[in-house]
């Protein structure tokens, strides 16, 4: 997953609910975008998988406000953020499961 990302913090407000304890994986898809769905199973089985970390899909198409904030191009993205709220890693495309679950060791 991509490098760090010195962005603000994000919190319930932005992401319409709660963090995770430890980290949260939060995915920016869209209706027509197939690497979308393999990215949500992934992010979910992960979530499942490493305690107080949790995944939150955000359709980019009804948040235009927050994807233009965050400066997100292309559907799937992922943020890897801390427990507060800290943007810690960021990418584009499909991720592989080893890398989201080396991407979290820097947010937890």
């Amino acid at each position: 997953m991509g490098g760090a990302d010195d962005g603000g913090r994000l919190g319930a407000g932005e992401l319409g609910q709660g963090l995770g304890g430890r980290a949260t994986l939060v995915q920016f898809s869209s209706a027509f975008c197939a690497p979308c769905r393999a990215t949500r199973r992934i992010l979910a089985e992960v979530a499942a998988m490493v305690p107080g970390v949790a995944h939150i899909e955000i359709d980019a198409e009804q948040r235009l406000e927050l994807v233009r904030a965050l400066g997100i191009l292309k559907t799937p993205t992922v943020l890897v953020l801390d427990a507060e709220g800290r943007i810690v890693r960021r990418a584009t495309g499909q991720p592989r499961k080893a890398d989201v679950i080396a991407a979290l060791g820097a947010a937890v």
